[in-house]
């Protein structure tokens, strides 16, 4: 009788432990978080723009050409760390990039921007994260490629280093072809 209190724990036990071994095992990226964007229109929105004196209207804005969205603020230190990288993408022919920035004070956003560098040709001011919250950004920076007909094509959460940089370069020639 007690040998067969003994058997269903043991099950259990090693049904537990195999469980475990097998999420060890299985190969997971934790980095990519899914988005149900992905070959999705951009979401439509209209915000105040940052640096003119008129409106960013969403709908107007996607659909030319192949455009890097950037989720940014000037309280974010990987935000800064990247910047040299979203410069990059400006220089680079036929990419345009749009800078949007999350829940930041508009003066300090300028002044970083004076500072670092103004890679971006437009950016909409997300003040109360409303804008993020309808592309699916879990945390700052996030970035993604948009294609010319206004779809999400890629997405890259944290923060773009030189291998994430060639990584977003190849694709976005591929998307040009």
């Amino acid at each position: 009788m007690k040998k067969q209190l003994l058997i269903i724990p043991s099950i259990l036990f090693v049904l537990i432990l195999s469980t475990f071994f097998y999420l060890l095992i299985i190969e997971r990226n934790p980095s990519e978080l899914p988005s149900n964007l992905l070959n999705k229109n951009v979401p439509n929105f209209k915000a105040e723009s940052l640096l003119k004196n008129e409106n960013f209207v969403s709908s107007k804005e996607f659909g030319n050409e192949i455009i890097l969205v950037n989720f940014f603020a000037t309280w974010c230190s990987p935000c800064r760390d990247e910047h040299v990288y979203i410069k990059r993408f400006a220089n680079e022919k036929g990419i345009r990039v749009i800078g949007i920035n999350y829940k930041d004070n508009s003066n300090n956003a300028i002044e970083w921007l004076k500072n670092l560098g103004n890679p971006y040709s437009d950016v909409p001011i997300d003040k109360d994260g409303r804008i993020a919250i309808d592309w699916g950004v879990y945390g700052i920076p996030e970035t993604f490629i948009v294609k010319s007909k206004g779809i999400i094509k890629y997405r890259h959460v944290g923060p773009i280093t030189k291998k994430i940089y060639k990584k977003i370069n190849l694709l976005i020639r591929e998307i040009e072809q």
